[in-house]
């Protein structure tokens, strides 16, 4: 490692600004950065934290998805086994069915499930860090920005919002509107207004929605049907729709349910959490905000009660373990650049989001999931949270001093 230091540092001046390889500089310093290290910290906003350098901040929050990359693995392939099973077919199709056959597809067996649900999930996260990394890198070239670790975030969040059975050309099209028209077009890292892996994801929902919705794509078998836990719901008798369910409320904390594949284990949620509290790195203002719009909104309905809504008569603490709201509420509200900056600002924006994403998973069935959407209203109002709070902060002092 010493002799592979001392060739980066002679070949650091080619790259310098006036040196004859400039405008390779951003390639120099993402291959030095990932080898050696960065020896650069940030001093803008949003990524001040002392002496910690944006780097170990993301490499943080990749650490902290690394529970659900494990649960999203896992359950992928449990859910395909499992399908399998009833159909009593021995294997799955194709490429899969040719690396699995050494391994009899048991949702019983640990390495049968995270063998089959690595089939799945490994190429997604390839193409969408394989793609999204050539647009930064072209960016970061003409622009003679550094490559940033921000990308390998989105490159993750990205494919775990996503269902098994997503089509490969769609996400290399989905990472690349996020990535262009959701940070580049604002100038890069630090200056999207929204947040890229779900901007990345609300094109998807939209341009290909027969891809996101429906029961034919949770499962990574051909022809198993198995809706997610909230379109079973919308259907399911009013007065006690929960009987609809063929898996207790402990099945939905713990992720072993059909969905997108990172979202499904609050439990996981909940490690990586943990994680971002114990740095620092995530607020828990918004955190705790959002959980209290949640419940606050969940709560109304659950009371008032519906004569035609089942999803309006699904007790609260269900709520927290269906759908995404707890990688939204953990990973995607807490993103430190597309939230507001003031404390006040961040309560205002937590209760917005919890609240709206309970109230279009309730009163709109064509979008059980709302947290998508929600996060992203929140991501264009979070300016304005911060200047009503800072311009209500001018008012008392002008009034104090006055």
């Amino acid at each position: 490692m010493k002799i592979l230091d001392k060739y980066l540092k002679q070949a650091a001046p080619l790259f310098a600004k006036d040196g004859r390889l400039a405008r390779w500089y951003p390639l120099f310093e993402a291959t030095d950065s990932f080898l050696m290290g960065s020896r650069l910290t940030t001093r803008t906003a949003p990524h001040v934290r002392d002496a910690l350098d944006l780097k170990r901040v993301m490499i943080m929050v990749v650490i902290s998805l690394l529970p659900c990359v494990g649960m999203a693995i896992w359950n992928t392939g449990y859910q395909a086994n499992l399908a399998l099973q009833a159909l009593g077919i021995a294997g799955p199709s194709g490429w899969r069915g040719a690396i699995m056959a050494a391994i009899p597809c048991n949702p019983d067996s640990l390495a049968a499930n995270l063998l089959h649900g690595a089939l799945y999930f490994l190429p997604i996260y390839l193409v969408s860090v394989t793609v999204g990394g050539i647009w930064e890198c072209v960016f970061n070239i003409v622009r003679g920005h550094e490559m940033s670790e921000a990308f390998l975030v989105t490159s993750l969040l990205f494919p775990l919002t996503l269902p098994a059975t997503i089509p490969l050309w769609q996400v290399a099209v989905g990472i690349s509107f996020g990535v262009i028209f959701a940070k580049e077009a604002f100038g890069g890292v630090g200056r999207n207004f929204m947040n890229p892996a779900l901007v990345a994801r609300a094109f998807i929902f939209f341009a290909y929605p027969i891809r996101m919705s429906g029961n034919q794509i949770w499962v990574g078998v051909d022809g198993f049907s198995s809706a997610t836990a909230l379109a079973e719901l919308a259907e399911a008798p009013v007065a006690a729709p929960i009987t609809a369910l063929n898996f207790s409320w402990n099945d939905a904390f713990l992720g072993t349910i059909p969905g997108s594949m990172g979202e499904t284990s609050t439990l996981a949620c909940l490690l990586g959490a943990a994680l971002l509290l114990a740095c620092g790195i995530a607020s828990w203002r918004v955190m705790a905000a959002m959980l209290l719009g949640g419940l606050g909104i969940s709560l109304l309905c659950w009371l008032v009660t519906s004569p035609g809504n089942p999803l309006c008569n699904i007790p609260p603490h269900w709520h927290l373990v269906l759908g995404g709201f707890a990688f939204g509420l953990v990973f995607m509200a807490t993103d430190p650049v597309t939230a507001p900056h003031t404390d006040a600002g961040k309560w205002g924006y937590g209760l917005f989001i919890g609240a709206l994403s309970i109230t279009i998973r309730i009163f709109n069935p064509a979008y059980p999931e709302g947290v998508m959407l929600a996060i992203l209203l929140g991501n264009v109002f979070a300016p304005l949270f911060d200047y009503v709070v800072i311009q209500a902060n001018i008012r008392q002092r002008m009034l104090s001093h006055g």
